[in-house]
């Protein structure tokens, strides 16, 4: 619950096939996911999809990482939603500059969904 700070521990999520269209058509090209839950019970996910196709963020994590950076940092953006947690699965952690994906199953089929199998990382535990 609640936005984490810096260096904090956020979920790392991938939509689910079977989501709301409207909410996983705002995740695309491999967006990278992060967020917290609300008090409602919906989740806030922060998302980078990289609309601008910048080099620096073509690799999964780094979308990641961006998105967590924005979330953490409270910026102004647009690449939020706050949404029903079924549209969602989570698929690990994230902690400051660390990454631990836990279901790497689910996030490789989200990859290869959106056409951005090239952007993986190379395995579960990933450092910036």
């Amino acid at each position: 619950m609640d936005r984490p700070n810096p260096g904090g521990r956020a979920a790392v999520f991938v939509p689910r096939a079977d989501g709301d269209p409207a909410v996983i058509e705002a995740f695309r090209k491999g967006s990278g996911m992060v967020g917290f839950g609300n008090h409602d019970g919906s989740l806030m996910v922060y998302f980078e999809n990289n609309k601008f196709n910048d080099s620096s963020l073509h690799a999964w994590q780094n979308k990641v990482f961006k998105a967590y950076d924005r979330m953490v940092k409270g910026f102004p953006t647009v690449n939020k939603i706050s949404c029903d947690a079924g549209n969602v699965e989570q698929v690990g952690f994230i902690e400051g500059p660390e990454i631990l994906v836990r279901n790497m199953d689910a996030l490789t089929d989200w990859l290869v969904r959106s056409g951005a199998a090239d952007s993986a990382p190379e395995g579960p535990n990933i450092h910036a």
